[in-house]
């Protein structure tokens, strides 16, 4: 390998300097072309632009309404207690989740639907109002 057999690296390339005149080599349009905006001095055009025509996310269609991202929670009846419990047992979420009632990461409701023939013990989970009074009076204080 001979010294005139190597190659440039980056460091010692120049960068041309353009816009110094025409016998500098890149002068006079300084390789922007003639006329234009991109011709320009400052000009920024955003990637998404397209010349003055509508733009893409514009011209699709937009799904109406507003998005929810939060879940419902799931209702469950004293009826389905009774039919899916047996007493003694804890209600909650977890439990509803094993006896297949609700899926895994969902949460519960529990409405006063139907009647309460088990007596069950609820924890962490939501009842309604009407629930409590359809309990018996020893589960009245269970959480």
């Amino acid at each position: 390998m001979k010294i005139h057999e190597l190659k440039k690296t980056r460091s010692d390339v120049k960068n041309l300097r353009v816009g110094r005149g025409i016998s500098a080599g890149g002068g006079k349009t300084a390789g922007r072309g003639t006329k234009g905006q991109k011709s320009r001095s400052g000009h920024n055009i955003p990637r998404k632009f397209e010349g003055g025509q509508t733009p893409l996310n514009m011209r699709l269609h937009k799904l109406p309404g507003f998005k929810r991202f939060s879940q419902d929670k799931k209702i469950i009846t004293l009826a389905d207690i009774s039919r899916n419990f047996k007493d003694g047992e804890t209600v909650s979420n977890e439990t509803l989740e094993s006896k297949g009632l609700i899926t895994k990461g969902d949460s519960a409701k529990i409405l006063a639907n139907g009647e309460l023939t088990v007596s069950v013990i609820f924890s962490d989970v939501k009842k309604s109002k009407n629930v409590e009074s359809k309990l018996p009076k020893k589960d009245k204080n269970s959480k």
